[in-house]
């Protein structure tokens, strides 16, 4: 008997936005080191509407600009702190892990410290 499909969380759970810093982390990491410029906080936040509006899901303006600075203090920490060589690997790794089957130990503590700056704030 097949499974049934999972239901979608809702855009504003906790797994929902630490899911979301991740990508957009992700994303400004591959800017970052493709382009050498970073998102400003109205780009990821549009980012993060797109991205939810995929699924039929919102959140006010607000919310994803917070989700945005977030990701960019995170994004800005990572580059910041690794070498250009591990900087790449680090968002390569991220920008692999956002397919939901591949299965990674840095994405899962990438994750995990997402989830960390959603307590915090």
């Amino acid at each position: 008997m097949p499974t049934p499909p999972r239901a979608t969380p809702p855009a504003d759970s906790k797994g929902t936005r630490a899911a979301l810093i991740f990508a957009l982390t992700a994303e400004r990491l591959s800017i970052h080191y493709e382009h050498g410029q970073w998102l400003t906080e109205a780009q990821g936040a549009s980012f993060i509407a797109d991205w939810l509006r995929r699924s039929e899901r919102t959140l006010p303006l607000a919310d994803r600009r917070q989700l945005s600075a977030l990701s960019d203090g995170l994004a800005r920490q990572i580059a910041g702190s690794l070498s250009r060589e591990v900087g790449l690997y680090t968002a390569h790794e991220m920008m692999e892990a956002l397919d939901p089957n591949y299965d990674s130990d840095l994405a899962r503590s990438m994750m995990d410290e997402c989830a960390r700056l959603l307590d915090a704030d």
